[in-house]
């Protein structure tokens, strides 16, 4: 019995010994083994199959996911350029469109006013399509095109301005050998957009090159009417001292009150400003006739409207190769 209790007092002095020389080795707990990974652990290592084909699953779900967008945008581009227009009477939009009216805008060959020197052309090119595009061909209005008036302030001096009526090519040739003279055609915006031909469709932003609005079998105010027929307002109002127009003096209704010149421009001629209409009835060479069109009845009308306007009125008969 001496001797097992001998042998207890032994081995406790032992563990006293390893605990002084490790005091902190009671406190840690026990090594646990490593837990097994679980099947739903999103630990998973890179070698589990599993993983591996969920991987594969997604790349293929990306790439599908892929090719149905660029399918998407594929179509839309398709269906813009389908985009069904409507059939109208007149002819389409000029091929080109902006880029003609840039160049037109950056070449403008007369002698530019203060107020266009500094003229931003990419700006105007952008404001004359945004008036029209994506909207009703028959729909215009003049504040469509006004943040494009308000781009171009171009005025013409006093006693240089040249209306015309049914004359616009012999118009064009009388200015263009008199630089100093205006038509509507020689000023910025009417140089820019003199025969060509614009619309598009209501909620398209295409140009419509099958088909515009014609003025009489459509609707008049289609976006080329709307905007000549402003174009030629501003011309009129600007008009200072004498002013003149060219009449055709080979038809027999030498002024038309329903012409451009008739219905817009003489009403908007400011007798404050404009002191005279001088007007001018063309013939073809070698057939002046006896009896003077500016006699006639029509001339007659055109001058009662000026004069009511306390404008004073002239005319006279001029054969084309005698001109002026």
């Amino acid at each position: 019995m001496v001797g097992e209790e001998e042998a207890e007092k032994r081995q406790m002095r032992d563990k006293e010994e390893v605990q002084f020389q490790n005091p902190a080795s009671s406190l840690l707990p026990a090594a646990q083994p490593p837990a097994a990974s679980s099947p739903t652990s999103p630990g998973r290592p890179a070698s589990d199959p599993t993983a591996d084909q969920m991987s594969g699953k997604t790349k293929i779900c990306l790439c599908v996911c892929l090719c149905l967008l660029v399918g998407g945008i594929a179509a839309v581009v398709v269906a813009i350029r389908l985009w069904p227009h409507k059939k109208w009477s007149g002819s389409g939009s000029t091929a080109h469109f902006r880029e003609i009216v840039l160049e037109r805008c950056d070449t403008y060959p007369r002698s530019v006013p203060p107020g266009l020197r500094n003229r931003n052309c990419q700006q105007i090119t952008d404001a004359f399509w945004n008036a029209f595009i994506s909207k009703d061909p028959c729909s215009a209005r003049e504040e469509d095109y006004y943040p494009l008036m308000k781009l171009v302030n171009q005025t013409v001096p006093c006693d240089k301005i040249i209306f015309w009526s049914k004359t616009k090519e012999f118009a064009h040739e009388y200015t263009k050998g008199h630089q100093g003279l205006f038509t509507l055609e020689d000023t910025l915006l009417g140089y820019i957009a003199d025969n060509l031909t614009w619309c598009g469709d209501a909620g398209s932003p295409e140009m419509n090159y099958q088909s515009c609005p014609h003025w009489k079998k459509d609707c008049s105010t289609n976006f080329i009417s709307v905007f000549w027929d402003l174009l030629s307002k501003r011309f009129a109002e600007n008009a200072c001292g004498v002013v003149q127009v060219l009449l055709n003096g080979s038809i027999s209704n030498t002024f038309d009150e329903r012409s451009t010149f008739g219905r817009v421009e003489v009403p908007n001629l400011n007798p404050v400003n404009v002191r005279k209409l001088q007007a001018w009835v063309i013939h073809d060479p070698g057939k002046l006739p006896s009896e003077k069109k500016c006699s006639s009845s029509s001339i007659n009308d055109l001058k009662h409207l000026v004069m009511q306007k306390k404008i004073d009125f002239d005319c006279q008969d001029k054969d084309r190769s005698n001109f002026p």
